[in-house]
């Protein structure tokens, strides 16, 4: 099945002059759960399989791509077009977090949401905290996922960072066009593979063809994204239900990231998996649903 089987024509939200593409998973009804994926990436990242135990979950499964990625607005060209420099440099001259954030917002509003869940992988980890923060009234509860605490910037993530990929990453070169899409995109999903699990080349392959994304490649997206600074409420005073979720073998960020984010946010649950790197692999999948789906359940009275 391909991907216009299972998700419905592109839609496109407002936010000042911004459009934001996004779309449903077809056949999904129940709690409204949206989708927020990582740097500079399109929607498209998301497996249809995750979006299907979701939905066998009761969710109503939504995605949009963030502003800087897959279709929809792209900002203008800044200063700042190295991620590792934008991170470090503590400025971002594009837009802000919260600029960001209220992107989701404005999804949630064309979508006719009045709540989410919020569930973010990676960046979109970090911008689920970060709309939880900005937005309470509009957020259920939140799923970060390989994320860092949404108030760590410049140097502070660095503690947090595991380099060999990035740096692996950073040095390749892709040619132009829909090849080097094809060949940044297996070389970012073959370097965040789960080691614990099977990688199956060919399937991969095939899908990310099919996806086709320019975000792994795009380092002036990232940076602008990355340089994004966020001037919030801290992550101390999320109050929503938590569920924080991270790989022990992730090989872009440390388990650190995860239990710093848990700690900050009182009554938040943390779940490491063993094995398992910077993506969500496929064994994994209902059982992150099951528990996506646990935040919506109240906890016993004592």
């Amino acid at each position: 099945m391909t991907r216009q089987d299972r998700w419905t024509s592109t839609e496109y939200a407002d936010n000042g002059g911004v459009r934001l593409a996004y779309d449903r998973f077809e056949g999904s009804h129940g709690e409204p759960l949206l989708l927020v994926m990582g740097l500079a990436t399109s929607r498209f990242w998301w497996p249809d399989g995750l979006c299907q135990a979701f939905a066998d979950q009761g969710f109503e499964v939504a995605r949009y791509d963030q502003r800087d990625a897959g279709e929809s607005t792209r900002m203008p060209d800044t200063t700042t077009r190295n991620p590792f420099a934008a991170l470090l440099g503590k400025k971002g001259d594009a837009y802000t977090s919260e600029d960001m954030v209220d992107d989701a917002a404005a999804v949630l509003d064309g979508l006719g949401w009045d709540r989410a869940v919020i569930f973010g992988h990676s960046m979109g980890g970090l911008i689920a905290q970060r709309i939880a923060l900005r937005h309470p009234d509009r957020v259920r509860a939140v799923v970060s996922s390989a994320a860092v605490p949404s108030d760590v910037s410049g140097l502070r993530t660095m503690r947090y960072l595991r380099f060999g990929l990035l740096s692996k990453l950073a040095r390749a070169k892709f040619p132009e066009g829909r090849e080097g899409d094809i060949e940044a995109g297996m070389a970012v999903a073959r370097g965040v593979a789960s080691p614990g699990y099977p990688f199956d080349e060919e399937r991969v392959r095939a899908w990310v063809e099919q996806q086709a994304d320019s975000g792994p490649r795009d380092e002036k997206a990232q940076g602008r994204q990355i340089g994004a600074q966020w001037h919030g409420a801290k992550l101390s005073e999320l109050s929503v239900p938590t569920l924080v979720l991270h790989g022990e073998d992730d090989p872009i960020l440390k388990v650190a990231a995860a239990r710093a984010v848990s700690r900050a946010i009182s009554g938040s649950r943390l779940i490491t998996w063993p094995g398992v790197g910077h993506d969500i692999p496929e064994a994994l999948w209902p059982r992150v649903a099951a528990e996506t789906k646990r935040l919506l359940t109240p906890a016993p009275v004592p």
